[in-house]
């Protein structure tokens, strides 16, 4: 990115620059403010293509997807690499072309993708499958070697994870169990919710502590001291561990 900004006069490129960082930094946790810098970015220096690519990471994660994938296709253009194949056919998805994501995921640029953006490309194939109500053959499609090595990648967290929810809504429940277990031992970084949904499926209940405690504060009329309410927040902390 910083090699494609040294096309631009210096302060332009600075300017360019911070906006993206804020990209970076508040996609996850704020994305319409990452849109708002992506935005600004754009205005900038529309002909970068990391430019046009931030905004269609920022765009995308607001569910603008036909502006998202107007972008993609912009940066693909300017760069000819075919590293946004999957998150393109995933814009067709949620606008609602699941048959032209499938299209994409069969066309020949997916071999010239690395093992993990192949991956990606699986998983929005399984996607599109559910999308046209083809339960079975979504988890067709998620059965793969990349599935069943033992091996832990960063992708196999969300593979497994989808390969159980897919399995869930085929009503499989007793495997739908299995791979999510196996998705909460490979999911290192909190990735998904499969701990909750592995509860879930156990029946297991959680209890905010400090909700049930103002709860019983309004019906009782009376406080509690701070130690008791440590007290009782730890015995549920202990609850959720067994």
């Amino acid at each position: 990115m910083r090699q494609e900004l040294q096309s631009l006069p210096k302060t332009l490129a600075e300017d360019v620059a911070r906006n993206l960082v804020m990209v970076a930094r508040l996609l996850d946790e704020d994305p319409e403010a990452a849109y708002g810098y992506s935005r600004v970015a754009l205005r900038l220096a529309s002909r970068v293509a990391a430019v046009r690519e931030a905004a269609g990471f920022a765009a995308y994660a607001n569910q603008k997807y036909s502006e998202a994938l107007a972008e993609f296709r912009a940066a693909r253009r300017m760069t000819g690499s075919v590293e946004l194949w999957p998150v393109m056919a995933d814009c067709e998805r949620g606008l609602g072309r699941p048959e032209k994501a499938l299209d994409m995921a069969g066309a020949p640029e997916v071999h010239k993708l690395d093992k993990a953006s192949q991956v990606e490309m699986r998983l929005v194939a399984a996607g599109a499958r559910r999308d046209m109500g083809q339960l079975d053959a979504a988890i067709v499609t998620l059965q793969s070697p990349e599935l069943a090595s033992n091996s832990v990648q960063p992708w196999t967290a969300r593979l497994r994870y989808a390969y159980a929810d897919a399995l869930l809504a085929a009503g499989r429940e007793q495997e739908a169990r299995e791979w999510f277990a196996k998705a909460v031992e490979s999911d290192r970084d909190g990735s998904t919710d499969a701990s909750d949904r592995l509860a879930e499926l156990d029946g297991v209940e959680f209890v905010d502590a400090l909700d049930e405690h103002e709860h019983e504060h309004e019906e009782d009329g009376g406080s509690a001291s701070p130690t008791a309410e440590a007290g009782h927040e730890d015995e549920t902390q202990d609850g959720k561990e067994d």
